[in-house]
């Protein structure tokens, strides 16, 4: 049959099936495809021309690409819905399984290579879902976050994805680069959830659910001595105090899951050597323990630090970068985009009181104007924001001033630097405060400053006693 009039069409519609969805170019095709693709298709259909075997070599696999992307957007409910589901409960049933094989098998796309279909199909939709719902702003540094978090999930190029990269992307290593609270956890997770889990057609059901497959660990949270352990875990007697068995992390991710480092800047060189070690061979050993255990999981990490290098044994630091994404201010992307702090306003009273809450956004809106200067540059980023909301939601107010505070100590602090009137435990003081106002944190304050826990509270007695 002559497709030369649709050929264009056809076309576009493959180039937009295989595009970031957070490109320009397929927000700009998209409309156009959906408005027509299901009626030319269902003309295919009366036509009996929607199998792959009725299509010269030449046109099969842009026909392949209509057709996969056709299917996805007649199940994209039922996926939403399931995606919904399995975030809600863990494992949940695919009951619209049979009926989308069934449409592909009729459309000459059958058996595994159905089942992989069917899987990155799902795939996509909690990639949308985590991505783009789960990161908000429209900022432009936003809009270029989700499209790098994309490109970090499929590849800049699904063609080659799908053919032979879905089942090997546990090999190329992410590092989240940011500073406190820009969201590096949330964007870990995002990638980490969306990674492909096969589905099983005897079962009816995807091989892991999305709840399980994703496992973090703050390593600053942990002594030196400790870390080996909690990671890879340790067999009974292998150091004093080890009365039993621990299984680590490495153990707990699953073949289909993702393992999250936060603060791995912090990692001793030892660490590194061992962790380096998984990565390149893919298997880890206990403390204590010779046996050989494989790891099929994905390494996520991230940092505050910029200068990582400094940090880092070469060899380490190289093999962990498979890709490098550093995440956008609050300030910047406010600088970009004022009204995104409405936006973020939205989303986080939604998230922490649910749609329901959604009335309590004048009243948070209205609490921050008075607290809080327009010139503000929220040091503690989202994180910051999100537990001011918090606190106006439970008093109306924010306790103390503290968020208005951050800039006032910040220009003593300047102040005081530049005017060279500040002595030593007078510095340091101010310095500890300033920390401790961004953090609310003891420990934090003494990571960042290389003080012990009692000095610290020590040199913020000295700072309320000056008040």
């Amino acid at each position: 049959m002559n497709r030369a009039p649709q050929h264009d069409f056809w076309l576009r519609t493959a180039r937009v099936a295989f595009s970031n969805p957070f490109d320009e170019e397929f927000n700009a095709l998209l409309p156009e495809i959906e408005a027509e693709l299901s009626g030319r298709v269902s003309k295919l259909d009366q036509a009996g021309a929607t199998h792959l075997r009725r299509y010269r070599a030449e046109e099969r696999a842009t026909m392949r690409t209509v057709f996969l992307f056709d299917t996805y957007r007649r199940f994209q409910p039922e996926l939403d819905r399931l995606v919904a589901e399995q975030n809600r409960k863990g494992d949940a049933t695919v009951p619209f399984a049979d009926e989308l094989l069934s449409l592909l098998a009729r459309r000459g796309i059958e058996g595994e290579e159905a089942q992989r279909a069917f899987a990155i199909f799902f795939q996509i939709r909690r990639a949308h879902s985590f991505i783009g719902e789960g990161l908000a702003g429209q900022s432009d540094v936003m809009k270029t976050l989700r499209r790098h978090l994309w490109n970090n999930v499929f590849t800049h190029d699904m063609h080659i994805y799908e053919r032979s990269l879905w089942d090997r992307m546990d090999d190329f290593s992410t590092l989240l680069i940011g500073e406190t609270g820009t969201g590096k956890g949330t964007a870990a997770a995002a990638i980490g959830r969306s990674g492909f889990i096969p589905f099983d057609a005897k079962k009816q059901c995807f091989a892991e659910s999305v709840t399980r497959g994703f496992v973090s660990l703050n390593l600053s949270q942990y002594p030196d001595t400790l870390i080996e352990s909690e990671l890879f875990g340790h067999r009974k007697g292998a150091f004093p105090g080890a009365v039993e068995a621990h299984e680590g992390l490495f153990a707990r991710c699953s073949p289909f899951g993702t393992i999250f480092l936060d603060e791995i800047g912090e990692l001793a060189a030892p660490i590194q050597s061992k962790l380096l070690g998984v990565l390149n061979n893919r298997v880890f050993s206990p403390v204590g323990s010779h046996e050989e255990i494989p790891f099929r999981g994905r390494l996520i990490a991230a940092t505050h630090r910029t200068d990582l290098k400094g940090h880092f044994r070469d060899d380490f630091y190289y093999r962990l970068c498979s890709n490098a994404i550093t995440l956008p201010t609050l300030r910047e992307r406010l600088a970009e985009e004022p009204r995104e702090l409405d936006q973020l306003l939205e989303h986080l009273v939604a998230r922490i009181g649910g749609d329901a809450a959604i009335a309590l956004l004048p009243i948070v809106r209205a609490a921050l104007s008075e607290l809080i200067h327009s010139n503000y540059r929220w040091p503690g980023n989202v994180r910051e924001l999100e537990q001011s909301v918090r606190r106006i939601i439970l008093t109306r107010t924010h306790p103390g001033g503290a968020a208005a505070a951050i800039p006032d100590q910040l220009s003593e602090l300047q102040a005081g630097v530049a005017a060279g009137s500040l002595d030593a435990d007078a510095l340091l003081s101010a310095y500890c405060a300033l920390l401790y106002t961004r953090h609310d944190n003891l420990e934090e304050v003494a990571r960042r400053t290389n003080l012990d826990r009692r000095t610290v509270k020590r040199y913020l007695g000295v700072t309320a006693r000056k008040r």
